[in-house]
């Protein structure tokens, strides 16, 4: 007799990734706007670019500490208080009277993203059997992923119809949508006496050490899509190819789309090599098409090798990191695939600058492949561990 798969998107599993979504979209539909914001408020475009990246330096501090604080308090507390201060910052952003300001509203913004991520990602391990939280991983993976394609598309064609400080009136919406939407999860996800004192124990820990091979691949593999997703436009204009890269990300997205569903039910039973190798010959494959695009065909299969690449990687990393580390430090777990994030994303866009102005810009990307042999060295060092990940259920 054929035993019926338990489905493990309840009403809490759903309500809890809508919320991701929004929060995700509130976040990534102002990152866009924020450099000419910032500009059009008087800043110099060099603070303009401190205002853009002080949230990611922000973030990376504040990550263990998000990550002690989800192991320690409920979930659901502490993802009201990520998504009132998301409110907060970008309620200052629209009525920020000079550009001074939104360093202080990037600094709230930047705490209530950095609470958001990782108590959600947390929350939504805890509400899934842990035998499926790769499963839970790749759709929540792929509620960021379509926020992060579908939310800089639509806040650059409104704000050239109405403006920034309107424009940003929608990001404000969606975290309001988002606190709405965490009313109404029954589970608060509050750590059991039992963890509660196993933590209690322990002191407040930087980083998981299990997860650090996790945290140093998200960062080599984050590098180029952080890199692609702010200069990509910059790129083509000074490369003279007539593309329509504004379509790049929503191909991406959808693309990713059709992999993570088809490919839902592997995700928490085939190792992480496997995936491993796709992603990497997949980033080479995508890195090697932006160096050589010159026609929308080349464009696309640029997206979609970003999306085998990045897109599945991102989430098999999310879930092996949470599966690494023991019950009682998931948060400092999700902490820990963060900050390679965070490092990635503030990194990425910092080091094509340097290497826009020290090259010509037909070099932009072929640079990027000396990532490649980097990834694979970290992983042949760590891979039995990386392996093993998928056994510890």
């Amino acid at each position: 007799m054929m035993v019926k798969r338990k489905s493990i998107y309840t009403k809490d599993v759903i309500l809890v990734m809508a919320a991701s979504f929004f929060f995700m979209f509130s976040t990534m539909f102002v990152n866009p706007l924020i450099n000419g914001y910032a500009e059009s408020l008087g800043a110099s475009s060099g603070f303009a670019g401190i205002i853009v990246g002080i949230m990611s330096i922000a973030a990376m501090f504040l990550r263990p500490i998000a990550g002690n604080l989800t192991d320690k308090f409920s979930k659901y507390r502490l993802s009201l208080i990520g998504g009132i201060l998301i409110l907060l910052g970008i309620i200052g952003y629209i009525v920020a009277p000079a550009s001074g300001w939104l360093i202080l509203f990037r600094l709230i913004n930047g705490t209530g993203y950095v609470l958001c991520t990782v108590c959600m990602t947390t929350w939504l391990a805890f509400l899934v059997p842990r035998s499926h939280v790769g499963e839970a991983m790749g759709f929540y993976g792929l509620m960021n992923a379509l926020a992060m394609a579908v939310a800089p598309a639509v806040s650059i064609n409104i704000y050239q119809k109405i403006g920034y400080r309107e424009a940003l009136i929608a990001s404000a919406i969606a975290a309001f949508l988002m606190i709405i939407a965490i009313q109404f999860v029954g589970d608060h996800a509050k750590p059991t006496k039992k963890l509660q004192k196993e933590k209690d124990k322990k002191h407040f820990k930087i980083i998981q050490w299990n997860v650090l091979p996790v945290a140093i691949l998200t960062t080599l593999f984050a590098l180029p899509y952080f890199t692609t997703q702010a200069d990509i436009v910059t790129y083509v204009e000074q490369q003279h190819v007539n593309v329509a890269v504004g379509s790049y990300f929503l191909i991406y997205a959808v693309v990713l789309l059709v992999i993570r569903i088809g490919l839902k039910r592997y995700f928490d039973t085939v190792k992480f090599g496997v995936w491993f190798w796709i992603s990497t010959i997949s980033t080479a494959f995508y890195i090697i098409m932006l160096g050589i695009m010159k026609n929308n065909w080349e464009m696309a299969l640029a997206a979609a090798g970003m999306a085998l690449g990045y897109g599945i990687i991102y989430s098999v990393l999310q879930a092996t990191a949470l599966l690494l580390a023991p019950i009682s430090e998931q948060g400092l777990a999700s902490a820990t695939f963060y900050l390679g994030l965070d490092v990635g994303m503030a990194f990425g866009p910092i080091l094509s600058g340097f290497i826009d102005s020290a090259l010509p810009i037909e070099y932009f990307y072929p640079v990027e492949l000396v990532l490649i042999p980097l990834v694979i060295i970290v992983y042949l060092i760590y891979r039995k561990r990386l392996n093993g990940a998928i056994d510890h259920h």
